[in-house]
């Protein structure tokens, strides 16, 4: 859960937030080249030539997202804590896994859990939510804590409280404070909303991370961004373009709802402000499967994801993260099967299915 309230990103105050066409040509050039000087061969099927470098490619896709989802993030909740022991037997050493402020939650209950997380062998990164800190001086209680804990790591959104608890409205106000630092937090995300917020301007959205990459090369804070999650995979990868058009050089985790049944993964959508996509989505409700660029399944994301990546067309997207609006256990299960490799890719690279 990346908001305060609900799982991905509802900050309201700062902007919390191919291949084979290329290599072909000099093939084809080499082979007009010599065809004269070549002598006559016999005939041989095209069958076995044709397919082989599918099954590479496949492969190659296979093998990138195993890669990926060895590198995947996700999320539990303060109430997900008996859950712990499972969730270890089911992530690898080491993996990130984001403790919400859900709102409920105290700031106490989200740091003794990232303790715990720590302690298991995990990676914490307890989320900072800066309407419900209710001075400096308890964020930097809090963040002492859990730097003392292990914890090196946060995820600061600003949250959707109405009024704040304290002194804090925004993240760039305890970037400003000089908490992380003091503290030693070395590694920082930030959200990032590919189709845009409800609330914030994109011209707001841009000067926001802006202002959060300059924090991080001015303290040495290294300092990524974590998506908000869309039904739209080309949304994602245009949003990579405009990084770079606007000199945001930060790297992206990229947010995708993990397994979850599409009427709930749609009300999440809603309470999660969810732009053009969603519409999209709430629209072809029923008929979801003939809209052609959609994607409302973890595996569709990540196939797009992979063949990016494996393509060469993508610098920044360098990682998924995992929210678990289907439950924190179901999605660890899931993760693993497919860091295992216990799948096949479908011929149309469209899906994923159990391995034969």
């Amino acid at each position: 859960m990346l908001d305060s309230s609900v799982p991905g990103h509802g900050d309201s105050t700062d902007g919390e937030l191919g291949a084979r066409s290329h290599c072909t040509a000099p093939i084809v050039a080499s082979t007009m080249r010599h065809r004269r000087s070549s002598p006559p061969k016999a005939h041989v099927s095209s069958h076995k030539s044709e397919a082989a470098p599918a099954e590479r490619n496949a492969a190659s896709v296979k093998a990138r997202i195993v890669a990926l989802m060895r590198q995947a993030s996700t999320e539990i909740a303060v109430g997900d804590e008996p859950l712990l022991p499972a969730l270890v037997r089911q992530l690898p050493p080491g993996s990130c896994v984001h403790v919400a402020h859900t709102p409920k939650a105290t700031l106490d209950q989200v740091v003794r859990l990232s303790l715990q997380v720590q302690q298991h062998g995990l990676r914490a990164s307890p989320h900072i939510v800066a309407r419900r800190i209710a001075s400096e001086q308890a964020l930097r209680a809090a963040l002492g804590e859990l730097k003392r804990g292990g914890v090196e790591q946060i995820l600061l959104v600003a949250g959707d409280r109405q009024q704040p608890l304290g002194e804090f409205s925004s993240t760039l106000q305890i970037l400003d404070s000089g908490a992380t630092v003091d503290a030693g937090i070395g590694t920082i995300g930030v959200a990032g909303h590919p189709e845009g917020h409800q609330a914030i301007d994109a011209a707001g959205l841009w000067q926001a991370l802006a202002q959060k990459q300059a924090f991080g090369e001015r303290t040495g804070t290294a300092v990524h961004i974590v998506s908000q999650f869309s039904f739209n995979p080309g949304a994602i990868h245009a949003w990579e373009r405009e990084l770079a058009s606007h000199g945001i050089r930060l790297p992206v985790r990229v947010g995708i709802a993990g397994p979850t049944p599409l009427v709930k993964l749609l009300q999440f959508a809603v309470r999660c402000g969810v732009g053009t996509s969603l519409r999209t989505a709430a629209h072809a409700f029923g008929n979801v499967g003939q809209v052609a660029h959609l994607a409302t399944t973890p595996e569709q994301h990540l196939i797009v994801l992979a063949r990016a990546l494996d393509a060469g067309s993508s610098q920044q997207l360098v990682a998924p993260h995992f929210f678990a609006f289907g439950g924190a256990l179901k999605t660890a299960q899931w993760m693993r099967a497919l860091a295992d490799g216990q799948f096949d890719l479908g011929a149309d690279y469209l899906k994923l299915s159990p391995a034969r």
